[in-house]
This record gives C-alpha cells, sequence and structure tokens, in this order.
C-alpha cells in the first residue's frame, strides 16, 4: 500500500503557499501503523546511525554567533545553560546544544510542510510577527522569502546569528507579556513549539487578533508530548515514554499552569465565535520516530524525528524535573539514557502528531462565529477521515 494514500500529505511546491486551493491532510492514527510498509533493515537497533555525517554537516550550516544584547547574564544549572530575562519562564535551555536542536526542529516542519514555510493563504504581506523565535530560522528564512516584508521576531534569549536579512530584526520580549505592537499592524503572526510556556492561550491569541490587520492570518504549530505505537511494537505502553508524557503534562497542569498540551486545544479556542478569528484551517501530520518505514519519503522524515526526542530530551525535562520534581542531575541523566535507548529501538515502531492551525482576522463588517473547518475535528481526532 502507497504510505501517501493514507497519509494524505499535501503535495506542495519547493516555496510556499500563496492563494492557491487548499487541501486538509487527514489521518486516522489507529491505522497508521498497517498504511506504513516496515523496512526490515531496520529491525534490529543502530547506535552509530546516531551519530553520522548528517547531523555534523547539518549543524555547521546554522552558525553560532549570537547578536549582542544587554540580557546575556544567563543561569547555568545542572551543566545547562537558561535564559536570564524573565528567569524561569522557560524550561528549555539556551545554549548551543539546544541551538542544534532547534536546527532538527526546523528541518523536520520543513519535511513535513514539503519545503513550504506557511500554509495560511498570504502573498505580498508588509509585516510579519514571529513570536518564541528561538534561533530564528523559521524568520530568517521567511525574510528571503518576501524581501520586501518587514519581519520581526522575538524571543527571551539574543541567541540569533549576526548575519541577518536587511528586513529582519530581533526583540527580546515574552511572549506571556501584554502586547505593546499597534492594533491592525501585522499581516501574519506565526508561532511554533510553545508548548508549556504560555499561561493562557486564549490571551494570546486574543492580543495576536488585536495586532492583526483585517484579513491577516495567526498560525500555529505544535508537536504531542505523547508517542504512539501499535500493539504489536515493543513500545507499546512502555513504562518509560508513559512516564515522560504523564509527568510533563502534570508539570504543566499542576506545576506551572502552562499546558503541555495545547496541541489539542488550538482548534477549540480558536473556532470558538468568541475568539474573533474566521476561516479555522487545521492540518494534522504524523512524524515517525525512526527510519523504521520502508518508504524514502517517511524513512528520511522518521530519521529526524529520531533525533528530535534524543536531542531534544534532555533539554525538555532537566530544568522541570530537577526544579519542580524533586529529581537529582543523576536521575535525570539516567532517565534521559534510558529513554533515548527506547526511541532508538528500531522495533519500537513510534510516531507521533504534529498540528498545524491558522485562522483569519475577520475584515470589518465580516460575520464571525461561522463553522470552522477542520480536517482533525475541534481540537483533537475525532472527525479525521481516511483516504481509501
Amino acid at each position: 500500500m502507497d504510505p501517501r494514500k493514507v497519509l494524505k500529505f499535501k503535495k506542495g511546491t519547493s516555496t510556499p503557499r500563496g492563494e492557491e486551493e487548499e487541501e486538509d491532510t487527514v489521518m486516522d492514527t489507529e491505522l497508521q501503523p498497517a498504511g506504513i510498509d516496515v523496512d526490515s533493515e531496520y529491525d534490529n537497533y543502530i547506535e552509530s546511525e546516531d551519530n553520522d555525517a548528517d547531523r555534523q554537516s547539518f549543524y555547521a550550516s546554522t552558525g553560532g554567533a549570537s547578536i549582542a544584547s544587554k540580557v546575556t547574564s544567563y543561569r547555568y544549572e545542572n551543566g545547562r545553560r537558561y535564559h536570564s530575562y524573565r528567569d524561569g519562564t522557560y524550561y528549555a535551555p539556551n545554549d548551543e546544544a539546544y541551538s542544534n536542536y532547534e536546527t532538527i526542529v526546523h528541518h523536520l516542519w520543513l519535511l513535513t510542510l514539503h519545503d513550504q514555510l506557511f500554509l495560511a493563504p498570504i502573498s505580498n504581506p508588509e509585516r510579519i510577527l514571529d513570536i518564541g523565535t528561538g534561533t530564528g530560522l523559521w524568520a530568517i528564512d521567511m525574510a528571503d522569502f518576501f524581501p520586501g516584508a518587514e519581519i520581526t521576531a522575538t524571543d527571551l534569549s539574543p541567541i540569533q546569528p549576526r548575519n541577518l536579512p536587511p528586513n529582519l530584526h530581533f526583540e527580546i520580549d515574552d511572549a506571556n507579556s501584554t502586547f505593546t505592537y499597534p492594533a491592525d499592524h501585522f499581516d501574519m503572526i506565526h508561532m511554533r513549539g510553545l508548548t508549556g510556556c504560555i499561561k493562557s492561550w486564549p490571551l494570546l491569541y486574543s492580543q495576536c487578533l488585536t495586532a492583526l490587520k483585517p484579513g491577516g492570518w495567526l498560525e500555529h504549530l505544535e508537536f504531542s508530548v505523547e508517542t504512539s505505537a501499535s500493539k504489536t511494537s515493543t513500545a507499546y505502553n512502555d513504562q518509560i515514554l508513559n512516564a515522560f508524557s504523564q509527568s510533563i503534562l502534570n508539570v504543566g497542569t499542576h506545576k506551572t499552569g502552562m499546558t503541555f498540551d495545547v496541541i489539542n486545544e488550538m482548534h477549540t479556542l480558536l473556532a470558538r465565535p468568541d475568539s474573533g478569528f474566521v476561516d479555522v484551517h487545521t492540518q494534522t501530520f504524523i512524524w515517525p520516530i525512526g527510519p523504521w518505514p520502508k518508504d524514502p519519503y517517511l524513512k528520511d522524515l522518521g530519521r529526524w524525528g529520531e533525533r528530535n526526542w534524543c536531542d531534544g530530551i534532555e533539554g525538555w525535562v532537566m530544568a522541570l524535573y530537577t526544579r519542580l520534581l524533586g529529581w537529582t542531575y543523576d536521575e535525570v541523566k539516567a532517565f534521559v539514557k534510558d529513554f533515548q535507548g527506547v526511541i532508538k529501538d528500531r522495533k519500537g515502531r513510534l510516531w507521533q502528531e504534529v498540528r498545524v492551525v491558522w485562522a483569519r482576522k475577520p475584515f470589518e463588517g465580516e460575520a464571525v462565529g461561522g463553522k470552522a473547518e477542520s480536517a482533525a475535528g475541534e481540537g483533537g481526532n475525532d472527525g479525521m477521515e481516511i483516504e481509501k
């Protein structure tokens, strides 16, 4: 069976989409493993692949210099470096290792969207805002793609490269703070990978609505912290994977008040009549974890999906577990090692969901509160269709 007949990935061009017709990507995650042929060559654990030349050359291409800033008196803890501005707001490090990890994430999204930088139907924008830009890779690509647009990118840490397109500038800012941008200012606002970082998503969405021009688009991309596997997988109901996802979800709910489950709330929040948005669309994609699929495209996606977890896990949990759950440094390191072993087990055949939601600010006088469109139902998997 051709996996694309089940996954129904949109065959995008090598450039971001402008005004062409939209096609929702749909998937039933229960049927997904049966729809992807497994490459038996990868049934055994392959440790050496974790350090191949692909990663080194890919990292080397990003550069490492940071912009000058007054907020570089960083917090050093358990061998990692963290932001100092609004200390403790964000759980992940801002060191070189985590910057390298963000390169993997950017590459994964480009693979997933077939080199498209966005799915919202924008064209000839004047101003774009990227909230929580990290190392700024998406903002840099957008500045190159739209040289006539003014791109603003914000983050808690000044860890972006020095050599930037002239139409791009970075600002030190906290996404939880009150916006200082004028109303009706941006043609597009972009957010990616902010799960576990936002105190009030309705408030942030509301501020985005105000800052957008009438007809402007908000696009929000997130990943699930939960992995999935078929019942025949060695990782099905794995205790380490379950311990991670449940601990992270509980930390967000009971400790920080900043949910790690926003992927399942995005569509519902934006589609509510009182959100102020219209034309709410959702696409859900699957990232294989490990190069277990037979299909070359999915195999490549899975290779980077594995690195996403193996390279990201320590940064995700070190501060949260030691600061909030009382773990020691050695306990976290042991957990990370065991976790990586499960992720790299080829017989695990794991995958995870990622999701893109985009919504438009209505034009003046346009009715608000109409039925929103979604490929994934409102905020979850209910209503997903399977392409026969």
